[in-house]
């Protein structure tokens, strides 16, 4: 009798073990799955904000070089100012038309430029975002493995919950919502 039900007790075991196991497995799949999604988005991400930074360092050259040629025409246009008996009306008034077109040139660069340098900011929380995902659901495939081999039902479900908020962040970014924490950011960073 003792051997029926340590049989029987065996085959309940085996199959619980089989259950969990089972939804380990499925619950990989689909952790392994959203993280390979979230790593080609977040690697396009990453194109995207060198993109911009390059963009950023480009107009802020420019705008360098702009204000350099407006300091060469201010110190023209001083020396010009400066010489006594020659008529230079026609020097002064083209020297005054080029500051003001530098002047004018610069407020569109420098606009343009901190355009480019919000952009890769905006870009860098989505960068983020996907980071934290990625962290966030290689923790959750870990703890899935210690599942299978520990058969524990609580680190199962605290497994699947670090799974689901690595998905939350994930499907955040992919819709452009930021749940950006900086704390996480600054553990992880």
């Amino acid at each position: 009798m003792t051997d029926i039900s340590e049989t029987i007790q065996e085959s309940v075991e085996q199959g619980s073990r089989n259950k969990i196991n089972a939804t380990v497995a499925v619950l990989v799949a689909l952790t392994a799955t959203f993280m390979a999604l979230c790593n080609v988005k977040d690697g396009n991400i990453v194109q995207a904000m060198s993109q911009a930074q390059a963009h950023s360092i480009d107009a802020w050259s420019y705008f360098q070089a702009k204000s350099t040629k407006e300091s060469i025409a201010e110190n023209s246009l001083d020396i010009i100012e400066l010489q006594k008996g020659a008529d230079n009306s026609a020097m002064i008034k083209k020297y005054k038309e080029q500051i003001a077109r530098y002047e004018k040139e610069k407020a569109e660069i420098k606009k343009q430029a901190e355009g480019y340098q919000k952009e890769y900011e905006d870009i860098n929380v989505l960068d983020d975002q996907f980071d934290m995902t990625d962290a966030f659901l290689s923790i959750a495939i870990a703890m899935f493995g210690i599942t299978a081999l520990t058969q524990k039902k609580w680190l199962l479900y605290f497994a699947a919950g670090i799974s689901l908020l690595g998905i939350i962040l994930g499907l955040a970014a992919f819709m452009h919502i930021s749940l950006h924490s900086d704390l996480v950011s600054k553990i992880l960073g």
